[in-house]
């Protein structure tokens, strides 16, 4: 899908002021990037080092590789799809950047908020809600592509009904993939002997990678999406396609995050949902990069976070429910739930904050 924006027609902003928003909102993009890195990092890495296949510096080093590797090769189908859900082109080329600049400010005061909780919620919820939150505060939500009455209609999913759907269904699929691979695979190994984990961890490396380049191939292109509509809108480049210092950017944004990581989060899921061994952890590995990896090709934005945790879930159901801790469940259940509205009134609220700067 190509993006056109008229910019021809709109009231062209002072040269000044409209290079100070660009480089203030590219720069914003990139600390999401960076923030959703290190929030997710825990997310690739935790049931690797919770069954003890790798060491935290290996695992980071690793997925840090393909978390690279990931946006630069996935394509850019998710890019588009996130570029596409809020119409700013009847507004002002300074509002409009001021919009984008107020709903990633509200996602990353939510990816913070979580991260020093602890709590594995959704990157993705947090930047559709922090700029649905934003467009309507400053223009109304006629300006957000919705996308459901089409859809009901019988047209193609576009718009926020693309996204929601997609973030709705891939814990489901994490949950029901998790629970017959480890069905399969538990069934495959039942006479085998401990000796067996070994592999299983060696195993590791190859699941681990995978997870993590469908990790950077999904996630990094939500800021390439975003990254390439504010240059649209500041009119440097004419239409909606995602250029190549874009997708090395927000790669090597991403990157960065991992390197740094989010070992907070790695407790909740490693341990405190269902004890990680190293069958376990292949099996989520496994389930995460597939529903993570089909998503991105299909062009649907999800939460790394969201299926992982469903993942775990899923395994845990498999062998003994009554082993899986659902309160701590519940709580990231809840945490999802809340996620989309809470980083949707940040983005309102600093939009309204920050409004005078750039009316």
């Amino acid at each position: 899908m190509i993006l056109s924006y008229h910019l021809p027609t709109r009231t062209p902003a002072p040269l000044d002021a409209l290079l100070t928003l660009t480089v203030l909102a590219v720069f914003t993009v990139l600390l999401f990037d960076y923030t959703n890195g290190f929030h997710d990092a825990a997310n690739v890495v935790a049931t690797v080092i919770a069954s003890r296949a790798m060491s935290p510096a290996q695992a980071v080093a690793l997925v840090a590789v393909f978390e690279f590797l990931g946006p630069l090769l996935g394509g850019t189908a998710v890019a588009n799809t996130i570029g596409g859900f809020v119409d700013l082109s009847a507004l002002p080329v300074q509002v409009s950047l001021g919009v984008l600049l107020a709903g990633l400010l509200g996602a990353i005061g939510w990816n913070l908020l979580t991260w020093w909780w602890g709590i594995p919620s959704s990157s993705s919820h947090a930047l559709v809600g922090g700029l649905a939150g934003a467009v309507i505060a400053a223009a109304g939500p006629a300006h957000v592509v919705w996308g459901f009455g089409s859809w009901l209609e019988g047209g193609p999913l576009t718009g926020v009904a693309k996204v929601v759907l997609a973030l709705l269904l891939s814990p489901l699929l994490g949950f029901a993939v998790g629970y017959l691979i480890h069905r399969l695979l538990g069934l495959l190994f039942r006479a085998a002997r401990p000796a067996l984990n070994r592999r299983l961890r060696g195993a590791q490396f190859v699941t681990t990678a995978g997870l993590a380049f469908s990790h950077g191939a999904n996630d990094a292109q939500k800021s390439m999406g975003i990254l390439t509509l504010v240059l649209v809108l500041g009119g440097f480049i004419p239409a909606f396609e995602v250029p190549l210092w874009v997708m090395l950017a927000c790669a090597t944004a991403m990157t960065l995050g991992i390197l740094s990581g989010g070992w907070r989060i790695v407790r909740t899921l490693g341990f405190a949902v269902y004890k990680v061994r190293p069958l376990h952890a292949l099996d989520s590995q496994l389930t995460s990069a597939a529903v993570i990896l089909s998503a991105s090709f299909a062009g649907a934005p999800v939460s790394t976070s969201h299926v992982v945790a469903s993942s775990i879930m899923g395994i845990g159901a498999s062998e003994h429910p009554r082993r899986v801790r659902w309160s701590k469940a519940g709580e990231i259940v809840a945490t999802w739930a809340i996620t989309i509205p809470a980083s949707a009134a940040a983005g309102a609220g600093l939009l309204l904050l920050l409004r005078p700067l750039f009316d």
